[in-house]
């Protein structure tokens, strides 16, 4: 039996305070400052590359009948999908702005999940009385600082793409008279129409900030706890307040990927394609917590966070990322063995495309094997750097999983990977680690009158 590994750390320790450095924000500017020069010549490159995509265009395109037989060679739902994409292509000719529409709104939606999911794992802890993690709960606290900005940019793009990116906003569509009339997506109106997506998003955004307003609130006031009694009162209210988000969030972030990712595909659905796009989001969340934890540790911060937490951090990393494979390969094999035409055709586009089929395996490559193999042994899970690698490669193969839900249904055969798709990323990664730093800056690094923090700084796994 292996010996006790005491772990001694000076109690001072507790106290310490985040500094958000100039070197730091210098590093932060850096990638920004990246990321808009290589923005910057997508743009170009998009702007003046006038014949690429028609010569693309003309190498893949499939005519309706092709995918018509595809589908289902015996009904015609595949013609009303073709009609689907005529009326689209007619009433929205594609121009190059459509691409940088489509491209913020895949990092809109994907760095808003990755902030709620900090909270998430916040009101996890609390509900169950978890104590391993309360050494290091600043840091998925502060992951939701970028909501209030997430939600300013989820309204700036929607505003100026919605009608692009969204192809039952063309009220056409529901209108009988005309030939573009569509009875598919007339009978979804009810939960696909402006005023209920604009109003419910900013109430499902809204309500998650809400909801670390008060987390937030009452664990700084958890801080300035004068005795034990008080402590544990915010303890209790933490509870509360983390149970009543939990379920709100359960409601809200399925709502959620119905409204902003699958109705991008209008006529497609899945009974399970809320499940798969939180799995997403929770994984890639999970990995950012693990990565900001390894920074900060590596440059001489959480000074009693040992090997023993980031085995467990890393243990999560591994195991979602099995859930979330679990959840893709469930989705796929259901449909495919189902053989329905109206769900098949989402991944007859994508696996019939040589645009978008190669990013079917580096998902799997990325999100899956990569972490598998690469976090399946003990020691692997307590090592700093192979942590900080597996991390960041869960977190950019996720990112191709968002942009492998929205881009085929959006930009079709006029999708493309370049500059860009590289810039504007690394834009959203330093604004969102900008205001990470500037929230972990503001309160004590450590909640050093949490209740259970006596078990986190003697966990052992």
């Amino acid at each position: 039996m292996a010996a006790h590994k005491d772990y001694h750390f000076d109690r001072e320790a507790l106290n310490e305070q985040f500094i958000f450095s100039a070197k730091a924000k210098k590093t932060i500017f850096i990638i920004i400052g990246v990321g808009i020069i290589l923005s910057l010549l997508g743009l170009f490159f998009m702007a003046t590359d006038s014949g690429h995509h028609e010569e693309a265009h003309a190498a893949i395109e499939m005519t309706g009948n092709e995918l018509s037989s595809l589908e289902n060679p015996d009904t015609g739902h595949a013609d009303v999908e073709h009609a689907e994409h005529a009326t689209e292509g007619g009433h929205h000719a594609y121009h190059w702005t459509k691409r940088v529409k489509v491209n913020l709104w895949i990092n809109v939606i994907y760095f808003v999940g990755i902030s709620v999911i900090g909270l998430f794992w916040v009101a996890l802890q609390y509900i169950t009385m978890a104590g391993w993690s309360a050494g290091f709960k600043r840091v998925p606290e502060a992951f939701a600082s970028f909501l209030p900005i997430g939600l300013f940019l989820f309204l700036i793009t929607f505003a100026w793409g919605y009608h692009e990116i969204f192809h039952w906003t063309d009220t056409t569509l529901y209108d009988e008279g005309t030939a573009a009339y569509d009875s598919i997506i007339a009978g979804k109106s009810g939960f696909l129409n402006l005023p209920f997506f604009i109003v419910g998003s900013i109430v499902i955004i809204g309500g998650w900030y809400l909801f670390h307003f008060f987390i937030r609130k009452n664990s700084t006031a958890e801080d300035k706890a004068t005795n034990p009694t008080q402590a544990r009162k915010n303890y209790r209210n933490m509870v509360k307040i983390s149970a009543a988000f939990v379920v709100f969030f359960g409601v809200t972030s399925s709502v959620a990927s119905w409204w902003w990712t699958l109705s991008i595909d209008t006529h497609w659905f899945s009974t399970m394609f809320g499940w798969y796009h939180f799995s997403s989001w929770w994984v890639a969340g999970i990995a950012g917590i693990t990565l900001t934890v390894v920074m900060l540790k590596q440059a001489g911060y959480l000074k009693f966070i040992n090997e023993n937490h980031l085995h467990d951090l890393g243990k999560f990393v591994f195991a979602f990322s099995v859930f979330w494979t679990y959840i893709w390969f469930s989705q796929f094999l259901l449909i495919y063995y189902a053989n329905i035409p109206e769900e098949t055709a989402y991944y007859i586009e994508r696996l019939s495309s040589p645009i978008y089929r190669k990013y079917i395996f580096i998902i799997l490559l990325v999100n899956f094997i990569i972490p598998f193999f690469g976090l399946m042994t003990r020691n692997a899970k307590r090592k700093m750097t192979i942590l900080k690698v597996i991390c960041i490669t869960v977190i950019i193969g996720h990112w191709f999983d968002f942009y492998q839900m929205m881009t085929p249904g959006t930009l079709r055969e006029h999708g493309s990977f370049g500059f860009f798709e590289i810039g504007l990323p690394l834009i959203f990664v330093g604004i969102f680690a900008y205001l990470v730093g500037l929230s972990l800056a503001k309160a004590p690094l450590v909640a050093k009158n949490h209740p259970l923090l006596e078990e986190a700084y003697n966990h052992e796994t």
